[in-house]
């Protein structure tokens, strides 16, 4: 096992978003594997995806500027910001994400492993009424005894919730998704309209002026507004007060964010989502595929109201394929690609096995806010309105093939491991202390300039 040259993996994404090779004295990458246990190039991961959106944003302050920066990041920083929810403090204390009593693992009656996600009250809800059994786990597993794993799966989607079977890496490139995310790059970036270019003006940092509409919850679309936000964008957060969060990911991922709330069932707030994407320069979405363009908000809907509007679209299992429409989270896809099969053989046990944090997720942020980055540079020479497109899989299929490395006695970091990564400062819930960008630009450092507040705390509202 010998662990990926991060420069390598590096040069790889600077190709596929079109940015060309890096030049020597620009970046530096710090560091080396392992740093977290694991069999998976966790951390070079993590340190690749970071410094490619912090190079996007160094070609953008060279386009207001025409000077070059410096970025460095250390491999073990980065490490620790894709598990930053883990090491928020609020007035001192943790905050754990909710875990619902019967989420997780349970063998089914044909031996096969699923994954249950019920951490949100309507998955939950709906999870029990199509098993027909009480809220316990032992009710639960009386009832999956009669299941195959499989099965149990087609009929969880079918019922619109969250259960995946477990899949090794060979059945998962035998699945029609497999095969369907194996033909896919890691992101896209299509043109889907015209518009004159966009130069950027002079200003003091990257993405200064730049209004991003962040319509996202969770981790992987919210990472990629916190990312757009630490290089000076203005990132009005839109969410609804009857949509379920999960507090700890809101306090950390909101940092650097405006946030309000719309009810897009109604017509009224439609339209002043619409008055603001009048106005935006980014448009990112992840709801489940279809959602947000059933309310009139698709990619094409939006180049029309917007042109020259970078559309950002998250989803799990991809654009493509049989799995296209299905809703899923990081654990559920690191599940069904065969991740959590081949990490229980490397550390030599028969259960399932997670990755040591939440990797699609944060990979998936970074190179959705890297990628948005590299999108808004075309249209700055280019012009056009932009379509940015990656999934979960498509993360989980470009990491698997970074290769493997001998990561199962490392040492898991604990809070104390890390206070060197992690600043303190105050928000609109408390006293902070969260991991701090992995990134260190020589002439724009990256920094959140608005604390984290609780949802719709602001009006639907670009700043003035």
């Amino acid at each position: 096992m010998t662990a990926p040259d991060p420069k390598v993996v590096l040069a790889g994404l600077l190709r596929t978003a079109g940015l060309g090779e890096a030049a020597p004295g620009d970046v530096s990458l710090t560091g080396s594997e392992p740093v977290l246990p694991s069999s998976f190039a966790v951390a070079t991961a993590a340190q690749a995806t970071i410094a490619a959106a912090a190079l996007a944003a160094a070609e953008l302050w060279r386009l207001r500027s025409g000077r070059r920066q410096h970025v460095s990041v250390d491999m073990r920083h980065a490490a620790i910001e894709f598990r930053s929810e883990r090491y928020l403090r609020i007035d001192g204390a943790p905050y754990r994400e909710y875990h619902d009593g019967i989420a997780g693992l349970y063998r089914c009656g044909d031996g096969r492993w699923v994954r249950c996600h019920t951490n949100l009250p309507h998955h939950c809800s709906g999870l029990l009424a199509l098993l027909k059994c009480a809220h316990d786990r032992a009710a639960v597993q009386r009832v999956l005894d009669g299941w195959e794993g499989e099965a149990l799966e087609t009929a969880a989607s079918e019922a619109g919730l969250v259960v995946t079977a477990c899949r090794t890496f060979d059945e998962w490139d035998r699945h029609p998704q497999g095969r369907a995310v194996a033909g896919l790059p890691v992101f896209t970036i299509e043109r889907i309209g015209d518009a004159p270019p966009k130069p950027l003006a002079a200003a003091d940092r990257p993405l200064s002026g730049i209004k991003v509409l962040d319509l996202t919850r969770i981790i992987a679309g919210p990472v990629c507004g916190r990312t757009l936000a630490a290089h000076g964008a203005d990132v009005l957060l839109v969410t609804a007060n009857h949509l379920p969060s999960l507090f700890p990911l809101v306090v950390d991922t909101g940092r650097g964010k405006l946030s309000a709330s719309l009810d897009l069932r109604q017509a009224g707030a439609r339209e002043t989502l619409a008055a603001l994407a009048r106005d935006a320069d980014v448009f990112v979405q992840g709801y489940r595929p279809g959602a947000i363009a059933g309310h009139g908000f698709g990619p094409e809907e939006l180049a029309r109201l917007r042109p020259g509007i970078v559309c950002v679209s998250l989803c799990a299992y991809s654009h493509a394929g049989p799995w296209a429409r299905r809703r899923g989270f990081d654990s559920l896809v690191q599940t069904a690609s065969g991740f959590n099969a081949a990490e229980a053989e490397a550390f030599g046990q028969s259960k399932p096995r997670e990755l040591p944090a939440q990797e699609l997720d944060h990979a998936t942020g970074y190179l959705l806010a890297f990628a948005t980055m590299a999108a808004l540079a075309r249209r700055a020479t280019e012009g056009g309105s932009w379509h940015v497109r990656c999934s979960l899989a498509q993360t989980g299929h470009w990491f698997r093939h970074l290769g493997r490395i001998d990561g199962t006695a490392c040492r898991d970091p604990k809070f104390d491991d890390v206070r060197d990564c992690l600043d303190d400062s105050e928000s609109g819930f408390g006293r902070l202390a969260a991991v701090r960008h992995a990134a260190v630009m020589s002439a724009t450092p990256a920094r959140w300039a608005r604390p984290t507040v609780p949802l719709g705390t602001n009006a639907p509202a670009w700043p003035q």
